[in-house]
């Protein structure tokens, strides 16, 4: 482990996560060199999601004005009755296993939804805009998207989710390798985060500096 850890935990196509996305690259880009980063699947069940199209618009609105953007997300992936949107977070998932560790996937797979209105709860659409973005064999991303040990993962990581206690996305865990940690959920701009890995940097320091004058501390 670097001196610190980041751990960003999402839903594929939540609007707030896709907020969140330039504040991700930015941490990544400020602490490439100090922090290691990985982003976690927290799946939402029908309780996180939109129950009509007329209330996601009036979701993306809201959203939409408090980050000032300048375009309205689209709500044209919603598909009523839809309890769980498995294939975009599943393809994106799978990835992962074929060699996509990075972003590419799941941001094509978000704006296919929430940019161009795609129907990615299907798993063609999904499938499209990951091989897309990754030229990854659509026919072994799928298969292994739709494996048993896919869905597991992604129930496991939801699961460590709502172990924090939290129930909003985005959730960024910021942990050092002196123990410090700091959760912040909800929260989709840098300001906060960079904060919390300004802070425990400068602790990590003071400690091996410390070490450095003092040595290790006295067993007994």
């Amino acid at each position: 482990m670097r001196t610190l850890k980041i751990t960003y935990y999402l839903e594929v196509i939540s609007s707030w996560c896709f907020w969140a996305e330039p504040a991700w690259a930015e941490l990544k880009l400020r602490y490439a060199t100090q922090a290691d980063f990985e982003w976690k699947l927290a799946l939402m069940d029908s309780s996180g999601l939109p129950v009509s199209r007329e209330q996601c618009d009036w979701f993306y609105r809201r959203s939409g004005t408090i980050v000032r953007s300048p375009f309205m997300l689209n709500s044209g992936w919603f598909e009523p009755g839809v309890a769980e949107y498995l294939a975009p977070n599943l393809v994106a998932e799978a990835a992962k296993d074929l060699g996509v560790t990075d972003d590419r996937v799941r941001l094509a797979i978000a704006r296919a939804a929430v940019i161009e209105g795609r129907k990615v709860g299907r798993w063609e659409e999904s499938i499209a805009a990951a091989v897309a973005a990754s030229g990854l064999n659509a026919d072994a991303l799928l298969q292994r998207a739709q494996s048993p040990e896919i869905e597991a993962r992604a129930r496991a990581t939801t699961a460590e989710f709502h172990a924090l206690q939290v129930s909003q996305r985005p959730t960024f865990v910021i942990e050092s390798r002196i123990g410090d940690r700091a959760v912040f959920s909800g929260l989709a701009s840098l300001a906060p985060l960079a904060a919390a890995c300004d802070a425990m940097l400068n602790d990590a320091a003071a400690y091996a500096s410390h070490a450095a004058h003092f040595g290790a501390p006295p067993k007994g």
